[in-house]
């Protein structure tokens, strides 16, 4: 298997969004501005008390000695495997089992709960400590919730079926007049409508599968989902779909996945510094290559 898109770009870019709270497009347009303006947070250990302060005796979670993990129901692949987050498998569940082995907690003290995607980023009290299911780390969403230090770094694919006129788009200019679908309230649709920005408005769904389903009875004509969603529905899900192309990335990568938390967590420092000293490790160049399929031969649509 290839380098992943982890292993493929320095996750110290990802420190501008962390640490600014900007959105991707301004991200991306100050780092092309000038390229020289990256931080070194992240090449830095984490201080170990930071990793320790959260452990199961330090009253910091929601329930005593135990810490609650969210995602979405599915859990799909190839974030986690068989729809069960508990198991450790698939990228984001690898993750997780990661976090909370990093912040001392045995499997017997950690308790996976499902939590739909867009409740997780919803403003107020949570019924977990930190989620962990794809969530971009878009600075308007600071305002509802806490982000971790990002885990991953992805950019937007589109998928259509096999010989249609949208599986022939040599770039995004090609889609504009195509029926477009995503899911509701994600980056995924964000992108459609300020990038793509079709003639026909695009369509919403509550979940992946509802859209590939809609793909796949011909109600849209393309779907927009990160990369390995995509390579996954492509090679797995859907037959006879195929992985159109990604989106352009002026700065390597357009987004970073975090960790969900409560606003004002007293996780939030300690998740981030166990992502931290993950990446310093190299856990996480190991588990994107262990999990995620490598996206460096989809052809980039300008």
């Amino acid at each position: 298997m290839g380098r992943s898109p982890v292993a493929l770009l320095s996750l110290t870019t990802a420190a501008v969004l962390a640490a600014g709270g900007c959105s991707a497009s301004n991200a991306d347009t100050d780092a092309a501005s000038d390229p020289t303006s990256i931080p070194t947070a992240f090449t830095k250990p984490p201080s170990t008390a930071a990793v320790s302060n959260c452990g199961p005796d330090s009253g910091a979670t929601i329930r005593p000695g135990t810490l609650t993990i969210a995602t979405d129901s599915p859990a799909y692949e190839p974030w986690f495997v068989g729809d069960d987050p508990s198991n450790g498998k698939g990228f984001e569940g690898a993750v997780a089992k990661a976090v909370y082995q990093k912040l001392g907690y045995r499997p017997d003290e950690v308790q996976f709960v499902r939590v739909p995607w867009t409740e997780a980023i919803k403003p107020g009290p949570k019924t977990f400590d930190f989620d962990i299911n794809q969530v971009t780390i878009v600075g308007d969403r600071r305002d509802a919730v806490d982000f971790s230090s990002p885990y991953y770094a992805v950019a937007q694919s589109i998928i259509a079926m096999s010989g249609t006129r949208a599986a022939s788009a040599h770039n995004l200019n090609d889609l504009t007049s195509y029926r477009l679908g995503a899911q509701a309230g994600t980056t995924s649709l964000a992108a459609i409508t300020g990038t793509i920005r079709p003639a026909i408005a695009p369509t919403t769904f509550a979940t992946n599968d509802e859209a590939k389903a809609a793909l796949a009875a011909g109600t849209i004509d393309a779907l927009v989902v990160d990369i390995p969603t995509g390579l996954q529905i492509t090679k797995s899900d859907l037959p006879n779909s195929v992985l159109v192309g990604q989106f352009p990335r002026p700065n390597t990568v357009t987004e970073f996945f975090g960790l969900v938390l409560e606003k004002n967590s007293k996780l939030t420092s300690c998740a981030s510094a166990a992502l931290d000293g993950l990446y310093a490790d190299g856990t996480l160049d190991q588990l994107s290559q262990t999990w995620l399929i490598d996206s460096a031969r989809v052809p980039i649509l300008e």
